[in-house]
């Protein structure tokens, strides 16, 4: 090997030419290495992000929800952790993040991420019917709220009417649950169901719409998120559209206002116009809080049919947190949640706190923190299942535990000292609450 050879080129092509997103920041959170696949992943330019900290680009409530900047405070490592984000333009990401912190002499000067994209295999797995392991019917969406009714009330009357539907929503708010629910409240049900992922980067993806309705009598097409397509390829799908309107029903989503959209010049006027007819606005989960307790339950209720689980319900202190959390990914962000920790517990028929993903305790640390603990937190609701005196005694045991441990920054002696107890009884007590 030649002694003098500059290694910098090498480097430099690995990075850009690296199958996996590549993301660094310095000391101070600012982005230094910003890969051509975290490009692609994100929708960020390195000029997007150079001389910017993550915070001021990303919504974090705090910066350990940002695993970079996690790392680079804590030093630790984070490996092989699954996120589902969502970038400037609304857009869901979701990833596998393995993260290091940077060292020189020592001392911490940046963090390095490594990003896999599986976006699409989690679109693909998590299609209703995959989801939920059966037809998705207006029956089994959860509408509770007046919001709600109101979307499902409208949904049923454009399947009657077979007129072309726009779905106008944040991400994550369930477009693609009332998208399917109107294809099967439609008579006679089309043949097909089929979501066309927009995406400006698939060259030929009108023309692969086009083979399919050309395969099918009639089918359902819901073309996910039409404004992530280029103005070329709005006029493409248009045209598509129009050529086959009397055969096919059409639905589409947009993220944000269509009018907003169409001044930002990424909505094709035209193309809003044949959806025009009928628009239904799908409210945030934040704005429709009384939905979220019985989706759960009905979530839990299907995830027990299925897999045997014991699991009734949450805790009042996770109700809680999960009704002060502003839920940025909606119902989605919900449901994964959910997914996360069902795939995780074994015998516990009440989601805990402490069951509860690193990652989504960081997000609502400051509003745990900020909440003393009252009696009615440990008093019998009457809404509520009671559980068992142990499950309820050890719940109680963690709570108080993990308050103390707070308090003094995780510090064992010094929150063995204020509990009147040894280090080693309390380092014994959360070995067994960890263990149970």
């Amino acid at each position: 090997m030649e002694k003098n050879l500059d290694l910098t080129v090498f480097y430099e092509f690995l990075t850009e030419h690296s199958t996996v997103g590549i993301h660094a920041i310095n000391a101070q959170g600012q982005t230094i290495i910003y890969n051509e696949q975290m490009k692609k992943i994100e929708g960020l330019n390195l000029e997007d992000m150079s001389d910017r900290s993550i915070l001021d680009i990303f919504r974090f409530n705090n910066a350990d929800e940002s695993t970079l900047l996690y790392v680079l405070q804590t030093g630790e490592p984070v490996l092989n952790i699954k996120q589902t984000y969502w970038n400037h333009n609304g857009q869901e990401i979701t990833t596998i993040n393995d993260t290091y912190p940077v060292k020189q002499h020592d001392e911490i000067v940046g963090a390095i991420e490594f990003a896999r994209d599986i976006t699409t295999l989690e679109k693909l797995v998590n299609q209703p019917l995959q989801r939920y392991g059966e037809p998705i019917t207006f029956d089994v969406i959860t509408a509770v709220s007046p919001e709600m009714k109101r979307v499902v009330q409208i949904a049923k009357k454009a399947a009657i009417a077979k007129l072309p539907v726009l779905l106008i929503g944040e991400s994550g708010t369930g477009k693609d649950l009332i998208a399917e629910g109107i294809h099967y409240a439609t008579v006679p049900v089309p043949d097909e169901f089929i979501t066309l992922y927009c995406n400006r980067s698939d060259e030929h993806m009108v023309e692969k719409l086009t083979k399919q309705l050309e395969e099918h009598n009639s089918c359902t097409i819901f073309c996910e998120r039409i404004e992530f397509l280029s103005l070329e390829q709005q006029k493409g799908l248009l045209q598509v559209l129009e050529t086959y309107s009397t055969e096919h029903l059409f639905i589409a989503s947009v993220g944000n206002d269509p009018i907003d959209l169409i001044a930002e010049q990424v909505l094709l006027k035209d193309l809003y116009y044949f959806f025009a007819s009928v628009s239904i606005t799908v409210p945030p989960l934040r704005e429709r809080l009384s939905d979220m307790g019985p989706f759960i339950q009905d979530y839990l209720a299907r995830y027990r049919r299925i897999f045997g689980s014991q699991i009734k319900g949450v805790t009042n202190e996770v109700e809680q947190l999960f009704q002060h959390y502003d839920w940025p990914g909606n119902l989605k962000e919900l449901e994964v949640l959910l997914d996360e920790m069902s795939t995780m517990i074994s015998n516990e028929e009440y989601i805990t706190y402490d069951l509860l993903p690193h990652h989504f305790k960081l997000k609502v640390q400051e509003y745990r923190d900020s909440t003393p603990l009252h009696a009615e937190d440990f008093v019998i609701q009457a809404e509520q299942e009671l559980m068992p005196l142990d499950n309820y005694l050890r719940e109680a045991e963690a709570y108080y535990l993990n308050k103390v441990l707070d308090k003094y920054g995780h510090n064992i002696t010094k929150a063995a000292e204020a509990l009147g107890m040894s280090r080693q009884n309390l380092q014994y007590r959360l070995r067994k609450l960890k263990n149970n």
